[in-house]
């Protein structure tokens, strides 16, 4: 309710109550373990999503007594402007106010994870679409690449699974708020098929019960299959081509370079090269079948049960939508 409130609403007010929907009715799923680590991530959720919120309306309020307007569209003044795009990026976790996402997706069940990853994201990004023409570019160009370096740089030395899916998030949103102002529907697109990878990849991990990248290396006995489509799925996510993850980055890239923003393609594609060490890295945890080394947990016997039909479409989606790149061009 709170996202269809938020993307369906011109005046701010409303915008700003779904938003409050969302992270009410979030918080209740975080905090349902009553483990001390889930506490803590719901505390820091509610201070940040409350932090940005409030942000969100002090900016809605300031332009209405400077223009007048309370349309979400008119947004003309650079202040507000300014105060919007600092609360959307607490609200998103783009860089430099990343810090809060990977400690509440850590310490959140797989399940939650992925829905803070994927459908929580949705509202603000709508918000950013919809006021994209009067953001400022060189401050979110600048968010955009601080975004993808750090998300780089610190999913490096992660060894637990859902950081560096957070990190992984982190770095795809620098890349969509990166061209978000030349053409938002291509940044729509790069999210749906962010959304589409990382679901299967979080219910992948779900099925198989894995948190760590140690729990990955014997993972093998259990679904060996789902392994190795949780490989590729994995690669794609990179961006590597010919799977679909290549799709949104080619496009992207292609758009600034229209955009005469060259060195910033160049730098958001030498920054991709970050995020591809850890993902493969997750991607040789996946399907390695012997531990280079002695490891403390009990192999676990083959598992004849099989993944749910939504993780094999998901999968299949992830892997093989590069050949549709000409049709998805001309929609957007």
């Amino acid at each position: 309710a709170g996202t269809t409130i938020t993307i369906s609403s011109n005046h701010w007010m409303m915008a700003w109550m779904g938003l409050e929907i969302n992270t009410l009715a979030i918080i209740p799923l975080i905090a349902k373990s009553h483990h001390p680590r889930a506490i803590e991530a719901t505390i820091k959720y509610f201070l940040t999503q409350s932090a940005a919120s409030t942000l969100v309306l002090f900016s809605s309020m300031t332009n209405a007594w400077l223009t007048g307007q309370w349309d979400i569209t008119q947004l003309n003044h650079p202040l507000p402007c300014l105060m919007l795009t600092t609360a959307i990026a607490i609200k998103l976790g783009l860089a430099p106010f990343h810090f809060w996402f990977p400690e509440v997706l850590q310490g959140s069940h797989l399940t939650t994870a992925l829905l803070l990853s994927t459908l929580m994201k949705f509202p603000p990004l709508t918000l950013l679409l919809m006021t994209s023409k009067s953001l400022n570019p060189a401050l979110l160009t600048t968010l955009a690449i601080t975004s993808m370096a750090l998300g780089g740089w610190m999913g490096l030395n992660q060894t637990q699974t859902r950081k560096i899916l957070a990190f992984s998030s982190i770095s795809h949103l620098g890349w969509m708020a990166l061209v978000i102002i030349y053409n938002p529907k291509l940044s729509l697109l790069a999210f749906l098929l962010y959304t589409v990878m990382t679901t299967a990849v979080f219910l992948s991990l779900n099925k198989i019960k894995v948190l760590k990248l140690s729990a990955m290396l014997i993972s093998w006995t259990k679904t060996p299959t789902l392994n190795a489509a949780l490989m590729l799925t994995l690669l794609s996510l990179a961006g590597l081509p010919p799977l679909t993850g290549f799709s949104p980055k080619w496009l992207i890239i292609q758009e600034l370079t229209k955009q005469e923003m060259t060195p910033a393609g160049t730098i958001a594609a030498m920054l991709s090269l970050l995020s591809l060490f850890f993902y493969l890295r997750l991607a040789y945890h996946s399907t390695i079948t012997l531990p280079p080394n002695s490891s403390n947990h009990m192999k676990t016997w083959y598992n004849r049960k099989t993944p749910s039909t939504l993780t094999a479409i998901l999968t299949s989606l992830s892997i093989s939508l590069l050949p549709l790149s000409p049709v998805i061009l001309t929609m957007t």
